[in-house]
């Protein structure tokens, strides 16, 4: 998928009654609230989760672009993501993180 800020990968899964969906970044990820922000802390992830409605689920990545922020881990926040932002603001913002900032956890090189 083609940012402002550069390119990152939207993958989704679909299986017989439920889905997910993610853009991916070297600096964290946009996901589905299938994601779950507390573990992504205790491993000091960077991420992102937005959240469907039964009547309105996000299957594909790009049904994250308009969706707002709803949870951000830890890192997110210290590299820029906040609550309220799009989908879209979250991955440029990810992008935007310089190389050097962008592994991820505490035990991750």
């Amino acid at each position: 998928m083609q940012f402002v800020n550069g390119s990152a990968v939207g993958t989704s899964d679909v299986w017989q009654n439920g889905e997910y969906c993610k853009i991916l970044t070297a600096a964290g990820l946009v996901g589905c609230a299938i994601f779950d922000v507390g573990v992504a802390a205790e491993f000091g992830d960077s991420i992102a989760i937005v959240k469907g409605t039964p009547g309105k689920p996000l299957v594909e990545p790009e049904d994250l672009l308009d969706a707002r922020i709803v949870g951000v881990s830890p890192k997110a926040q210290s590299l820029g993501v906040r609550l309220g932002m799009t989908g879209r603001e979250a991955v440029e913002t990810f992008l935007a993180v310089p190389e050097e900032q962008s592994s991820g956890g505490q035990d991750k090189p």
